[in-house]
């Protein structure tokens, strides 16, 4: 096979993945309007992990790094989740907190946290009430081979830094699924709060 045929083959390759990963990610919505830097953050209320109801005012009065994440069969949360495993010392050394909210069972998303020893806090919006009022539903964003475990839709991958009085300060949803913010990002954020 000539040179030609394998760099022409190569390239459909990478045209069909990315339309793939395209049709998967679906259009990124617009960053909704409570969620820009700025604004209070919205009240809502979730489940923590011990089914204790928590509340978005719960936060005020420490800084926050607040990320709505797919779940553990995600491959793209889970590096999200390990990559701030790095981090975890110097955002509670600033006086953080780091909540994770989450639509899928906190147990499976526990393990994760487990696994590298740090103690973020997970959020449970299984009914997807939270991710539907702040603008943050992926319609049929779970893949075929987890819609029957884990439904059809699931969060817009996006990422919030909030200051001692619940303002936003950051907002970012994901271009793609794949792609989240640099941890340095906001850790650059808190910092300067």
């Amino acid at each position: 096979m000539s040179i030609v045929w394998i760099v022409a083959i190569a390239a459909l390759v990478l045209v069909a993945a990315y339309v793939v990963m395209r049709k998967m990610s679906g259009p990124r919505p617009r960053t909704p309007a409570v969620l820009r830097p700025g604004q209070r953050l919205p009240a809502f209320a979730a489940l923590d992990e011990q089914g204790n109801t928590v509340h978005s005012s719960d936060l005020r009065g420490a800084p926050a790094v607040i990320l709505f994440v797919r779940g553990t069969w995600c491959p793209f949360c889970t590096k999200q989740v390990e990559n701030l495993t790095q981090y975890y010392k110097e955002i509670v050394e600033l006086g953080a907190k780091l909540i994770f909210i989450t639509p899928k069972p906190l147990e499976t998303t526990r393990r994760v946290a487990d696994i590298f020893e740090v103690e973020f806090d997970f959020w449970l919006d299984e009914s997807l009430a939270i991710t539907r009022e702040l603008g943050l539903l992926h319609v049929a964003g779970v893949p075929g081979e987890q819609y029957k475990e884990h439904g059809e839709d699931t969060v817009w991958p996006t990422s919030l830094v909030t200051d001692v009085d619940g303002v936003i300060r950051y907002s970012s949803l994901s271009r793609f699924i794949f792609d989240r913010p640099n941890p340095e990002r906001l850790l650059k954020v808190l910092r300067n709060l």
